[in-house]
């Protein structure tokens, strides 16, 4: 019981991190735009991330493939260190939204393999 309110959980904030994130991609990209800028990405990335990653939370939530739901918990779990890096390089202090996703993204990956196997 204990490991299932963990992992809904877990993975209930992650999506709301993740929900939030691609809202700020694809409506507040101003913003976004300069923070790529300052982290030196090419800014032609935020709608294919912003799409990533919607693509990846159906991939979570529909559970249609033990395949594509370890690809998409991979992609979630590489993003989640690269924000983290990406933030931290440029110490513009915003890395805890990067740790709090790694964080959601492996409670629910680990509680994920027993209670939705």
């Amino acid at each position: 019981m204990f490991k299932k309110i963990l992992f809904w959980g877990s993975t209930t904030l992650f999506t709301l991190l993740m929900l939030f994130s691609v809202y700020n991609y694809l409506f507040n990209t101003t913003a976004i735009t300069a923070a790529f800028e300052n982290f030196g990405y090419p800014t032609y990335l935020i709608y294919p991330l912003a799409t990533a990653k919607l693509l990846g939370l159906v991939a979570l939530w529909g559970n249609f493939s033990k395949w594509l739901k370890e690809w998409a918990y991979a992609g979630f779990f590489f993003n989640s260190i690269l924000a983290f890096f990406a933030h931290y390089m440029v110490s513009d202090g915003q890395q805890m939204g990067a740790v709090l996703a790694f964080v959601f993204v492996v409670i629910s990956y680990l509680t994920g393999k027993t209670v939705r196997p």
